[in-house]
């Protein structure tokens, strides 16, 4: 069954890879292009971004309830589950596009923490005024996502975020050097080439759901349907502990940035490219839990519990010797690939050590990230939620704070205090997802085994 299940979660994960290695090349090219265009270019789009995505990436964790959910009733074969759950999940971006709006319209509260140059302040401002624009398509997107990774059809994914790799380059061309008639607007125009990369990629998503077979079954804008509350306080009790998982994951990276631009925009850039490449790397574990994520929600769906116990575990097993070959690459060629991302002798030099302790971090996050997945796959999403936060939030952020100005074991440690903090809470909170992860699927099938195994599942419920 391991070899089996392995095989399942590479035809499932490598395109849900593709699909997501196609989206931070996004960032990793934004990065690029502003490191070259400017310090000052790359300071402001490195803030911006880790504002934007702490907001970003909460909202979409919420929607992340729906790979559970779309994952059991495909199992079960419930097409009509799955249509109505896919128009309510429509209903649910759209109100948390609204409150992802008004935080990018009032930042104030972030801006406070980070201290930043008031030039810089004044250009992050207007990136994440820009952004808004984008919100309602990148929120809508994450519907056609979850649909099409429960489905089985992740290729679906990949296809139109490689489509939104292609285009991203020559916009960020177009709008930060001011070609076509337009200004030149530096750091921004990496924004303004999302906004239209995003409303480009769901129209690509409606049109692919209009004429493929795999999506028409479903007949999900046959009709219009009006929002359901029931169903969705149920995807929001399910999705909340998932963005707030999202939230202290992308948070530890954002007030990292944001007390690091304390110590000057060398530091700060320093720590952009560190962060960058962590979230490429983490894109591999991604997929494998994703793909983990699904096989586990269809075997619950199908009532096949031993089946689902066997699929956590055995992308729990891949994920760790895909980090591990990750880490370990990033350790022997830290310091050539600072030097992919800049040139800048002083941004190397603050870069290069800080991506030794992104290798260790990204092995434990990497092990935490697929048992996490393997857990929401049986709708189990708050202790994770509570472990991560006690990692992340408590012992990796309080930690490296301590680490990074105050003169513990010699002078402080500046950066590289915050990725060691970030390292010890991570192998903790790998530490938590596996054991939970045990006790979830243990728990599961002793429940069957005391209804008599009767074709049903234990309740799976958050």
């Amino acid at each position: 069954m391991f070899k089996r299940t392995a095989k399942d979660i590479f035809r499932l994960g490598w395109p849900v890879l593709v699909a997501q290695i196609a989206t931070m090349a996004n960032g990793v090219i934004d990065t690029v292009m502003a490191g070259h265009f400017s310090a000052h270019a790359l300071a402001t789009v490195g803030l911006g971004t880790s504002i934007y995505l702490s907001i970003f990436v909460t909202a979409m964790g919420v929607m992340l309830a729906l790979t559970p959910i779309l994952s059991q009733h495909y199992g079960a074969r419930d097409d009509a589950a799955i249509t109505h759950d896919v128009r309510q999940g429509i209903w649910l971006a759209l109100l948390l596009t609204l409150l992802a709006e008004l935080l990018l319209l009032f930042p104030d509260m972030l801006f406070s923490i980070a201290k930043m140059d008031p030039a810089i302040e004044v250009d992050v401002r207007s990136y994440l005024r820009t952004l808004m624009w984008v919100a309602p398509a990148m929120m809508a997107f994450r519907v056609f996502y979850a649909w099409a990774s429960s489905i089985s059809q992740p290729r679906a994914v990949m296809a139109i975020q490689v489509l939104g790799l292609v285009i991203k380059a020559p916009l960020n061309v177009v709008f930060m050097y001011g070609k076509l008639g337009l200004p030149a607007m530096g750091g921004l125009g990496c924004a303004w080439a999302l906004v239209c990369e995003g409303w480009l990629m769901l129209a690509a998503a409606i049109w692919w759901v209009c004429v493929k077979p795999g999506f028409g079954r479903y007949k999900v804008f046959e009709k219009f349907e009006g929002i359901d509350w029931r169903t969705l306080k149920r995807m929001f009790k399910l999705g909340l502990p998932i963005g707030v998982s999202f939230l202290i994951d992308v948070t530890s990276y954002t007030f990292m940035a944001l007390f690091i631009a304390r110590l000057g925009p060398s530091f700060s850039a320093g720590h952009q490219i560190a962060a960058n490449l962590g979230a490429l790397c983490y894109m591999v574990p991604l997929a494998i839990s994703t793909a983990t994520s699904v096989l586990v929600g269809q075997a619950i769906g199908a009532g096949q519990l031993q089946r689902a116990r066997v699929s956590g575990w055995t992308g729990i097993a891949i994920g760790a010797g895909a980090a591990l070959c990750v880490a370990t690459i990033i350790g022997i060629a830290h310091g050539g690939i600072a030097m992919l991302y800049t040139q800048d002798p002083v941004v190397i030099a603050a870069a290069a050590p800080l991506l030794v302790f992104v290798g260790l971090f990204h092995f434990f996050d990497a092990i935490n990230s697929v048992a996490a997945q393997a857990a929401r796959g049986y709708k189990k999403v708050l202790v994770p939620m509570l472990g991560f936060g006690l990692a992340l939030w408590i012992v990796g952020l309080g930690g490296g704070y301590w680490l990074a100005f105050s003169p513990v074991i010699g002078a402080p440690k500046g950066a590289l205090g915050f990725w060691m903090g970030a390292v010890v809470g991570m192998a903790l909170a790998a530490a938590i997802g596996v054991l939970y992860f045990r006790h979830v699927a243990n728990s599961a099938i002793r429940g069957m085994g005391s209804t008599g195994g009767a074709g049903g599942t234990a309740p799976l419920t958050a």
